[in-house]
C-alpha cells in the first residue's frame, strides 16, 4: 500500500482538494493507497469556496477539516506532496521516500467578488485534478510494471 501526503501551508484549500481527488480516483484506478492531507499552520476549517468548487465537480469534502503535520504518519509516507506556490509562502519539509512539488497559487488569497474567487479556485482545483490524474496514472503503470516482473520471475 502506497502512503501519499499533500502537503501545503494552510491545509484549507489546495490540499484539501488533492485529497478529495486523491481519494476519488484510487477508488476509480483500483489502487490500493492512503491519502492524507496536512498543513504547516492548519487553518481553523476548510475554506467554503473549496468545498463549493468540488462539489461542483461530484466530490464532498464537506466533513474534511484542517490537520496539522503532527496528525498524519508522516514516518511512514511513501510519497509527499507539496503544493505551496509562491514565495511568501513557507512550505513545509516532510522526509519520505519519494516527493514531488506542485507549485500552486493559494485560491483562498483570491480577491474581488465572489464570482472572481470562485473562478481562481476553479483554476486551481482544475490544475490539481490534472495533477492528481497523471500522478494516479504514473502509479497505475508502477503497479502493472511491477506484476508483470513479478510473473516474469516466476
Amino acid at each position: 500500500m502506497v502512503k501519499i501526503a499533500f502537503i501545503c501551508t494552510g491545509n484549507s484549500a489546495r490540499s484539501q482538494i488533492a485529497e478529495g481527488y486523491a481519494k476519488h480516483l484510487a477508488r476509480l484506478y483500483d489502487l490500493e493507497v492512503e491519502i492524507y492531507s496536512a498543513g504547516s499552520k492548519p487553518a481553523p476549517s476548510v475554506n467554503p469556496l473549496a468545498v463549493k468548487v468540488m462539489a461542483e465537480d461530484g466530490i464532498d469534502i464537506s466533513s474534511h477539516h484542517p490537520k496539522s503535520l503532527e496528525e498524519i504518519p508522516f514516518s511512514e509516507l511513501d510519497l509527499v506532496i507539496t503544493l505551496c506556490g509562491d514565495a511568501k509562502e513557507t512550505c513545509p519539509y516532510v522526509p519520505s521516500q519519494r516527493r514531488e512539488h506542485w507549485g500552486l497559487p493559494d485560491p483562498a488569497k483570491a480577491e474581488g467578488t465572489e464570482e472572481e474567487k470562485l473562478a481562481v479556485f476553479r483554476q486551481v482545483r482544475d490544475e490539481i485534478k490534472a495533477k492528481v490524474e497523471d500522478l494516479f496514472r504514473r502509479l497505475k503503470e508502477e503497479v502493472l510494471n511491477s506484476r508483470s516482473e513479478d510473473k516474469a520471475v516466476v
